[in-house]
């Protein structure tokens, strides 16, 4: 898929942000209030995230967990899109489901974590679970509420041309709620992030952004710590100003449903 320019512009404005950001800390860093080796330098952050790149380490647990992320938010995704649907839609399915998930929503998917340890051990499946615990229920209220938000005309006028409930929904009931659902898409990716990296320094699996954090803290290495949030933060940019714009750029947007950004 060809990104349009203007996602680029987007993502060229985001690193800008980033840049004043990384100014900042380099000016705090060197103002003497910590020493160095808690506040290293951009510099030493750089060359920490080269040794890292270069010997493949880096790319390697980045790829485990954007792997994790990935794959949680597709089940989120294959979970909440139908079920905030039924919600939306039928007032059973409402009324059974929205107590259940007003209760589990509060609670920290961290919080399951060491349950999840003794259910299903260290390793993928675990953080996995975990990441799709956190990245559903966002996933589930944005739908709910696109859903009920679908212009009642629009739907009593593709009724009365004879649209069947499929139909229905593919043409009608999709489009009108795909905002909120690219909104969900968007909020449950940050939380499966929060939930990945914190499963990650608990469950301590073998590969993961969140055991280089881990392993660095045992040595007081702040500069690969530091090395491997840089690393998450511009994973977070790409998807969001690259992706995640493309996406909304090529639908809602082409549409006239949102304004698209410049």
């Amino acid at each position: 898929m060809k990104i349009p320019s203007a996602s680029w512009t987007s993502f060229r404005r985001g690193a800008f942000g980033v840049l004043v950001a990384l100014g900042a800390w380099e000016a705090f860093a060197r103002s003497g209030l910590f020493s160095q080796a808690l506040s290293p330098p951009i510099e030493a952050i750089a060359v920490s995230l080269y040794q890292l790149s270069a010997d493949g380490s880096m790319v390697r647990n980045a790829g485990a967990t954007l792997g994790r992320v990935l794959l949680g938010l597709l089940l989120a995704c294959l979970i909440g899109i139908p079920l905030g649907t039924l919600m939306a839609r039928y007032r059973v399915w409402e009324r059974f489901w929205v107590p259940l998930v007003s209760v589990f929503m509060p609670i920290p998917s961290l919080a399951w974590v060491p349950l999840f340890i003794l259910w299903f051990g260290i390793g993928d499946i675990t953080m996995i679970v975990v990441v799709t615990y956190a990245a559903t229920f966002p996933m589930i209220y944005n739908v709910w509420a696109g859903v009920r938000s679908v212009n009642p005309i629009w739907l009593r006028a593709a009724t009365v041309m004879g649209a069947s409930e499929q139909t229905l929904f593919w043409k009608v009931v999709l489009p009108g709620a795909l905002p909120y659902i690219i909104t969900g898409v968007r909020l449950s990716f940050g939380r499966a992030w929060i939930a990945v990296i914190g499963g990650e320094l608990l469950a301590s699996p073998t590969w993961g952004l969140g055991r280089i954090i881990f392993d660095a803290k045992e040595f007081l290495n702040s500069s690969v710590m530091l090395a491997a949030l840089l690393v998450i933060g511009v994973l977070g940019l790409v998807f969001e100003r690259v992706v995640f714009q493309a996406i909304e750029s090529r639908t809602v947007a082409r549409w006239g449903m949102v304004a698209d950004w410049k």
